[in-house]
This record gives C-alpha cells, structure tokens and sequence, in this order.
C-alpha cells in the first residue's frame, strides 16, 4: 500500500486530526528505534521506523487519543 493511502487511512482512526496523527507516529516511531516489538506483519525489509507506525496506526492496531 502506497504511503498516501495508508495516511489517508490513519487519519480516519484519529478523526482526521493530523497534529495527533504526526506526534503518534513519531512517539510510535522513537518506541521502534528503541527495540519495541512491531504490532503489524510487513513484507519489506527497507521501511522506515515511521512507516511502521503508520502501518499499525491505519490497520488499527494502535489506539491513539489525545491525553489532557
């Protein structure tokens, strides 16, 4: 899935709120770095911790919400 669709997908599950979706994937991403394990199964070997965490954002396997 091409990166536009699958940010088009993530921003329906944070109703369309791209600040929150940018600052989740980056916290997501930074996790990733660190040795988290992924959420999501994926085939290729050269995407970008970001692109994960997008990925597990747009399939939903990754609740996000926006904390007071």
């Amino acid at each position: 899935m091409r990166v536009e669709q699958l940010t088009a997908k993530a921003l329906k599950n944070v109703n369309f709120d791209r600040y929150l979706l940018a600052s989740a994937v980056g916290k997501r991403a930074e996790e990733l770095a660190r040795g988290a394990q992924a959420l999501v199964d994926y085939e290729q070997k050269n995407l970008k911790y970001t692109d994960i965490a997008l990925l597990e954002i747009a399939e939903g396997k990754l609740s996000v919400s926006l904390e007071s």
